[in-house]
């Protein structure tokens, strides 16, 4: 299947957010996070701003150290909304301990004042 320029971009997007997480860099994800992003997990729904981002992101009881997309699919909503969806392979230590989870993740993304912008995102 041929990738088109849009879809490489929302998915070079995704793995930069992921990647963000990965290092714990909070300023390189709020960059890429719209103002008020709804995350949806397994304790529910929230919408966060950038300070309860970043006080997640300083709170989280878990380290990321790897992780792989798969089966990435990008569908355009609207000129300037996308869903990433895919398969997430993460490598974490919790506790000290080596663990593997593997989920179904997606993403909307809006294009606000020429950039791309996750507003949401869901994991399964």
């Amino acid at each position: 299947m041929e990738t088109r320029p849009l879809e490489s971009e929302l998915v070079d997007l995704e793995r930069k957010f992921w990647t963000a997480i990965m290092e714990k860099d909070a300023v390189r994800a709020l960059h890429l996070s719209h103002d008020r992003c709804v995350v949806v997990g397994s304790e529910g729904a929230c919408q966060v701003d950038p300070v309860e981002f970043r006080e997640i992101m300083d709170a989280v009881p878990w380290v990321l150290d790897d992780f792989e997309l798969e089966h990435v699919q990008v569908s355009l909503v609207k000129d300037d909304v996308a869903i990433v969806s895919y398969k997430v392979r993460e490598s974490l230590i919790v506790e000290g301990k080596p663990l593997t989870v593997e989920a179904v993740d997606s993403s909307t993304w809006i294009r606000s004042k020429g950039r791309w912008l996750c507003a949401r995102h869901a994991m399964a």
